[in-house]
Order: C-alpha cells, then sequence, then structure tokens
C-alpha cells in the first residue's frame, strides 16, 4: 500500500497585467480553480502508475465546499480518501497571480493542513510493504511520528523535503534523515538541508551525498532537465536522464516525480527504473498545463516496459 500523509489544497489562479504591491489593486477578468497541495497531487500522480486502490490519502479538508471537491477529485482519480478527515479549519488555500510575463505571486493559507495528525492513521495501516509519502506542508512532528511507526513496521518512508521552511534547523533535518529511506529533494533543497546540518557543500551533487551518508538514506535529487541522481550511503551513483521537451509548464512535476517514484518503490523494481519512470512522468506532465491535469496515465510511461 503506499500512503500519502499531507496537504491538500484548492489553487485559485487570476492573470493579471501586472502583480499588485502594498496598497493597490488590480482587476483580473476571471479565474481558474486548481486541486493542489504537495500530498494531494503526489496521491494522484502515484494513483495514475500504481492503479486505483492501492494509493490512500490521509489528511484534513475544511467542512466546506472546497473540502467536498478535493474528496471528489481524489476519488474520481483513483485515491482512497476513507483517511481524509474533516477539520473545523477552513481547507487549505493558495492565492496565486500571474502576470503577463509569467511571473508569479502566491500566498498559501494552510487552514485545515495544520490539523492534520497521525493519530489519524490506523494501526493497521503500518506494515512491511507499507510505503508512506510525506512532504512538509503539514505539522513536521506529526509527519516525524507517522515516519516513525512505518519505521517500527519495518515499512518504507519517502521524505519529499518540500517546501523548505524558511529557517529549518539542525534538529528537524537530523531527525528527518534518521527516519528516512529515501529522501527526494531538488537542487536548492538538497544544498539547503545540507548546509542545515552545519555541512558545506560546493554543488548539490556534493550535498546529496553528505546527505546520504548523514542518514544512512538514498538521497535522490530532481535536477530538471539534467534529470535525476540517487546517490546511495556508500557514495554509489545512479543516474536517470530526463527526456528533452518543450515545457508548457512545470508545475507540479517535482510532486509528479515523488509520486511515480514512489509507485516504482512499492513495485520493488530496481532503482534505475524508478529514476527513470519518475523523469519521464514528469517530463509529460510539463507538457501539460496545470499540476494534476497534466500528469501521466501507466500506458504512457515507455520506461514501464522494462518491468514487464
Amino acid at each position: 500500500m503506499i500512503l500519502v500523509f499531507g496537504s491538500l489544497n484548492i489553487d485559485l489562479v487570476a492573470q493579471v497585467p501586472v502583480i499588485p504591491g502594498p496598497g493597490r489593486t488590480v482587476l483580473a477578468p476571471s479565474y481558474q480553480t486548481h486541486f493542489g497541495g504537495k500530498g494531494a497531487n503526489q496521491a494522484v500522480a502515484a494513483a495514475r502508475i500504481a492503479g486505483a486502490g492501492r494509493v490512500r490519502m490521509a489528511g484534513r479538508v475544511g467542512r466546506d465546499g472546497f473540502g467536498d471537491s478535493a474528496i471528489e477529485n481524489l476519488r474520481t482519480n483513483g485515491v482512497d480518501t476513507a483517511l481524509v478527515v474533516r477539520a473545523d479549519e477552513p481547507t487549505g488555500c493558495a492565492f496565486i497571480t500571474v502576470d503577463q510575463a509569467g511571473e508569479n505571486a502566491i500566498t498559501v493559507a494552510s487552514g485545515a493542513n495544520m490539523a492534520a495528525r497521525a493519530a489519524d492513521l490506523p494501526a493497521a495501516l503500518f506494515r512491511p510493504d507499507t510505503v508512506l509519502v510525506l512532504q512538509m506542508e503539514v505539522p513536521f512532528a506529526e509527519a516525524l511520528e507517522a515516519a516513525r511507526r512505518t519505521n517500527s513496521a519495518s515499512g518504507t518512508v519517502i521524505w519529499n523535503l518540500a517546501p523548505v521552511p524558511e529557517k529549518i534547523t539542525r534538529e528537524t533535518v537530523t531527525e528527518l534523515l534518521a527516519v528516512t529511506d529515501y529522501l527526494l529533494v531538488n537542487e536548492h533543497e538538497a544544498v539547503d538541508a545540507a548546509t542545515a546540518i552545519g555541512l558545506a557543500p560546493s554543488d548539490y551533487e556534493t550535498a546529496s551525498a553528505d546527505l546520504a551518508k548523514a542518514g544512512d538514506l538514498t538521497c535522490i535529487v530532481t535536477a530538471g532537465a539534467q534529470g535525476a541522481l540517487a546517490v546511495a550511503a556508500t557514495g554509489t551513483r545512479l543516474r536517470a536522464p530526463a527526456p528533452r521537451i518543450t515545457p508548457v509548464d512545470t508545475t507540479g512535476a517535482g510532486d509528479t516525480f515523488a509520486g511515480a517514484f514512489a509507485a516504482m518503490i512499492h513495485e520493488k523494481v530496481p532503482l534505475q527504473i524508478a529514476l527513470q519512470v519518475g523523469c519521464e512522468a514528469a517530463a509529460q506532465k510539463c507538457l501539460k498545463s496545470g499540476a494534476q491535469t497534466g500528469m501521466p496515465m501507466r500506458g504512457a510511461i515507455a520506461a514501464l516496459a522494462q518491468t514487464a
């Protein structure tokens, strides 16, 4: 079972002539509503690769229309939502303005995501075949507890260290590394995490090796057009290239990689193939607008032919 414990959001996106500064108001002709939250994004990406009924989403939404929509969207995508709890707080929401040059400004109201609790996860979920997927958009202490319970049951923890808290501490990174089997970061997140524990990496490759050794884990770095790099605690490295594409929208590409990678780890395919599937899924997502709408189905991933 793939268990995603994380955030669920509704994104409200408005195209504006200019992003307003303090005290200014601009008019947008309309707005678009999208489903988001890194947790929900990764759950959808995993379900499209793993298949309906193999992914369970755990988190919280409000008792509001946005919460209804977020749950229904997950169900439509084959994600089990029995562990999505209704909270008194409103459903998480991101307010996004995008100007004519494509620059954006984003305000995220976490809402019910900050009420997510590891106690919502029944003990029966934690088994040796459990693959737990975590991010950084719900309370860290709760995600950490879910990871520890997974460890105790000999399950597998995939932790996407994103977004990196503005003032991430040595203690936070140290605790996270201690319970993680696969650490997923991009180039900048790798350097930030390594720096937080007192290291001085010169680049993301050095940072990933330092993190892998410090946590006795495998560090996966997604590097956009450069593909993905996996570094084991022993220093062994694997690389997967990114397909050459002309991207339309990179929103959700990292979440797509995370979900596809989790699906492959659950299927126990070789790590090299898991990296290739993740890169291909992320690239295909970039060919379409929207975070979840562009996520590919299993049949569209050529690299999966190697697992047949």
